[in-house]
């Protein structure tokens, strides 16, 4: 089956978490895009009531533009769920996100969630996360020596890029550097000594987050669920 075909899936399983009066949070990739346009239908044709909290500007304009109503993480008190994809996810429901180079503010809406669920086809779904680079958000000013650091560490540091070269940057301007590891032994000291390094302000492991995990593969979809 075709990949997209099993990300269309997930996402529109994952809507039917949604109820009305819900403050919702939308994450961003291209699983996410079909979520929100599976939610604005819902929306419409049930005339839900929303508020809906976005993990980066495009995911904003996406659902703006097709009625759905946002506010900004500032303007609520709380989320109830999160609806996101990943990247990479294991057997114990590690996971690897940023690939769209939102995680910083993923994180944060995530944290921010009473429930989150991730969206994925089944090749996000891996025995030891690591194989999909890591990416760590750095500050500008001196990404260098933060790229030196890593170097130093064995990391495997490469910092992001666009097609012209430029440094691909995030909607808070900060550079991405990804760190090709391919397997992750031990994601909580890694994440702990990631967020010690001055210059860091978020890397993509996000762990003991998510509560459920929807899966789209050739067999339908499939629920898997953390605790």
């Amino acid at each position: 089956m075709d990949k997209n075909a099993m990300k269309k899936m997930a996402a529109e399983r994952s809507v039917d978490y949604v109820e009305d009066n819900m403050i919702l949070g939308l994450g961003t990739g291209s699983t996410v895009v079909y979520m929100v346009e599976a939610l604005a239908k819902r929306v419409k044709a049930e005339n839900l009531h929303l508020t809906c909290v976005c993990t980066s500007i495009r995911t904003a304009e996406q659902a703006t533009s097709l009625g759905i109503p946002v506010k900004a993480l500032n303007e609520v008190d709380h989320i109830d769920l999160t609806i996101d994809g990943a990247d990479e996810v294991d057997d114990n429901f590690q996971g690897i996100k940023g690939g769209g180079a939102a995680h910083l503010f993923e994180k944060l809406v995530a944290t921010t969630s009473t429930r989150n669920i991730w969206i994925v086809d089944e090749e996000k779904v891996v025995d030891t996360i690591g194989r999909f680079p890591l990416p760590v958000e750095v500050i500008p000013f001196g990404s260098q020596q933060v790229f030196n650091k890593f170097v130093k560490e064995g990391l495997n540091p490469e910092f992001r890029t666009t097609e012209d070269s430029q440094r691909v940057l995030t909607d808070s301007k900060n550079e991405v550097i990804d760190l090709h590891l391919e397997k992750i032994t031990h994601p909580h000291l890694l994440a702990t000594w990631l967020s010690e390094q001055v210059g860091v302000v978020e890397h993509g492991l996000f762990l003991d987050l998510v509560n459920e995990v929807v899966v789209g593969s050739p067999e339908g979809v499939k629920i898997l669920k953390a605790r």
